[in-house]
This record gives C-alpha cells, structure tokens and sequence, in this order.
C-alpha cells in the first residue's frame, strides 16, 4: 500500500489532470442529459479547438525552459492574411500556399529565435513585439477585409474525415465506420505492448512499479476510454482530418522530448540553464529552435484555423496564446520549467475545451466562462507552487 502511494505522489500530476478530465466529462454528460457525450459533440469539441492543441504541443517547450511565446495568436492572424490573399485574391495553387504558409512559419521563428537565443532579448519582450509586429501586418494585409471563401482542398485540413474504403457497417440508420474502428484497435494494442515492455524495464532495474492488479486495472480502463472515444467518432463520420494530424504531432513530440538527446537538452535547459551549459549543451540553439519550432507549429494552427473558419479575418488569433499557455500549465508544465510533457498539455487543452463546450451547452454565459478558466489556471499553478514547496521541505 505504501508503494502504490508513493507512486501515485510521484506521478500525481500525470493521473490528477487525467482524473479531473474524466470528472468533468461525465459532470457535463449528466448536467447536459447526455448532450454533451453525443457524437456530433465530441467531434465538435475536437475541431474547435484542433488550433489550441496544436499551439499547445509547441508551447509546451517553451514551458519547459522556463518561458511562454506571446506572439503565436499574431502568427496565425499574419499567416492566415497571406493565405487569404494568395488564394481568394491571386487564385494561387492551395498546396503551394500551404507549403509557403509553413516557410513563413520558419522564417518567422528565425528571426524571433535569433532575437532570443544570439541577442539575449528575454523571450517575453521578444515574442511580445512579435505579437505587435505580426498583428499589425495582418491587419495590414487585410487591410480590414476578410477574405473568403476558400476551395474545398483548403477547407479539407479542418473539416474532413478519412474516407472508409470498407464502405462501413449498417446498423440501422447509422454508418458504422469500420476503418476508425480499426484505427483504434491498433492503437490500443500500440499502447498495451509499448506499456508491457516500460513495466518490464523498469521491474528490470528495480524501480517502483504499480501492483499487477493496480497496473493491469489502469491499462483495462485506459484501454476502454479510448476504445469507447473510437467508437464515437465511428457512429459519425469518422476520424476527422484533424485528429491524425494532432495524432502525428503528438506521438513525434513525444518521442522527440522524451527519447531523443535534443529532448534531454531541452529539459536540462529548464532545470538549470547555467549547469546546462557548462555541461557542454549549446543552450542558444536550443531556444533558437524551440521558438522556430512554435512559429511553425503556429502557421500550421494558422492553416487549421482558417481552414475551418473558411476565411481570414484581422481578428484571427486573438487570445490564442493565452489558450495555449494555459493549456500547458493545466496540464501539468511547472511554472519555473524543466517539467512537463506533451501528453500532459493536450490533456490541459482538452480540460479546457471541455470546460468551454459543456458550459455553452448548459447555457452558462461567455463571460463567466472567462472567469472560470482563469481560476482553473491560478488553481493549476498554486497547487504546482505548493508541491514545489512542500518536496523542498522532505
């Protein structure tokens, strides 16, 4: 019992913020009479806000050196402008646009990473005039217009689904997508093995694992979570789009913070940017390229975002970053850096997202649901300050 205890204290950001998710989730199935777990829903709950997961993969490396970029909700407003003109205006190609949409994206991190990493601008200033700067020329670009619509190649980011070549399974007057349930088969058993294989290494070294019973209870319920997630999008239309491409990013940025010697730079840095760099890490190209990387991530959220909306508009963007940064501390990112994970930040964004969709369901105004969230986020970072506080003194 002591063991399974001290396990979940060392892993209580990991299980807490899942554990507040599922709560939340079925307080809003109960309050909404079951509205909220309907397929049309939860699918919609994916799409809007497919744009704050995206932002909140790249935030989250961000977090993890200690510092936030203000400037991603004026990359996506600026990306979004080019792309209104290039299609809507010029009738450019849409894969080119895409294709120059993400270029911007790193030209545009550059240039604040340079800033950043080789002028020693703190990345609060630097990302704070970018936020001025590439508002300003979207608004410039547009020129107060907004540009639409767009062709259906462009608006297919946002709003497809993977086509069933198995042409699906009728039950009654519902399409069963036969494809997206094997999609999820596939990643259960992904899961399953990849987990099997972490116990084993770890009972080979000796570490704390949790009781066989305990371990095999938490992979049923993960297991059935998902599968039960899968069979939802099944009954509607599929996988959208979007969730493989959020799928994709996840699981790279994942192996890439967890598994790969850039990973470990990245958390070093966080922990301790002295020792990190007499340890021999080029601490100034890793921030160089953690800010190219979330201006790219943020031209994709960009492309994501117009997509969906089917315009662009001189307000795009707005408060996106503070989405995305609180998506990152909900989830788990320590305030000072060096902790966090990707897992864990788009499990803050959906906490957040379902935050937002159940209390537009139940009828609970816009402005309480700023207020709300504001308190969920000061709630995040006291109680990461106090465990900070209360593990300083053990």
């Amino acid at each position: 019992m002591n063991t399974l205890l001290n396990i979940l204290k060392k892993n209580a950001r990991q299980y807490g913020m899942v554990i507040a998710l599922a709560i939340a989730m079925i307080l809003f199935g109960i309050l909404t009479n079951g509205i909220f777990f309907r397929p049309v829903n939860l699918t919609n709950l994916v799409l809007q806000n497919s744009y704050v997961l995206v932002l909140a993969v790249g935030m989250l490396l961000c977090t993890l050196t200690g510092n936030v970029d203000l400037s991603v909700g004026s990359i996506v407003c600026l990306v979004g402008a080019v792309c209104g003109v290039m299609i809507v205006d010029f009738h450019m190609n849409p894969f080119l646009t895409m294709f120059v949409a993400l270029c911007m994206g790193a030209i545009i991190g550059m240039w604040q990473g340079f800033w950043i990493a080789f002028v020693h601008v703190p990345p609060f200033i630097a990302t704070l005039a970018g936020m001025l700067i590439f508002r300003g020329l979207g608004q410039v670009i547009l020129s107060g217009q907004t540009k639409a619509p767009f062709p259906e190649e462009f608006q297919v980011i946002s709003s497809g689904y993977i086509p069933d070549p198995f042409g699906g399974l009728k039950l009654g007057s519902v399409n069963l997508h036969l494809l997206t349930l094997l999609i999820g088969l596939l990643i259960v058993v992904f899961i399953i093995i990849n987990d099997v294989n972490k116990r084993r290494k770890q009972l080979a070294y000796n570490f704390d694992v949790l009781p066989k019973g305990i371990w095999i209870l938490k992979l049923a319920a993960i297991s059935a979570a998902l599968m039960a997630f899968i069979v939802v999008f099944a009954l509607y239309r599929g996988l959208p789009n979007i969730l493989v491409l959020l799928g994709i990013l996840v699981v790279g940025y994942q192996f890439v913070a967890s598994k790969t010697v850039q990973g470990r730079h990245i958390y070093a840095l966080g922990g301790n940017a002295k020792a990190a760099k007499l340890s021999g890490i080029k601490t100034e190209w890793v921030m160089f390229w953690i800010y190219t990387n979330m201006a790219v991530l943020a031209s994709i959220a960009a492309l994501v975002f117009t997509a969906r909306l089917n315009a662009s508009t001189p307000k795009a963007g707005q408060s996106f970053e503070m989405d995305a940064i609180a998506a990152c501390y909900v989830g788990g990112s320590a305030v000072s850096g060096g902790i966090g994970t990707i897992i864990g930040a788009v499990v803050g964004g959906l906490f957040i997202g379902v935050l937002n969709n159940g209390m537009s369901i139940i009828g609970v105004s816009t402005d309480w649901q700023q207020a709300i969230k504001g308190f969920v986020l000061l709630a995040a970072v006291a109680i990461d300050l106090y465990s900070k506080r209360k593990g300083s003194k053990i």
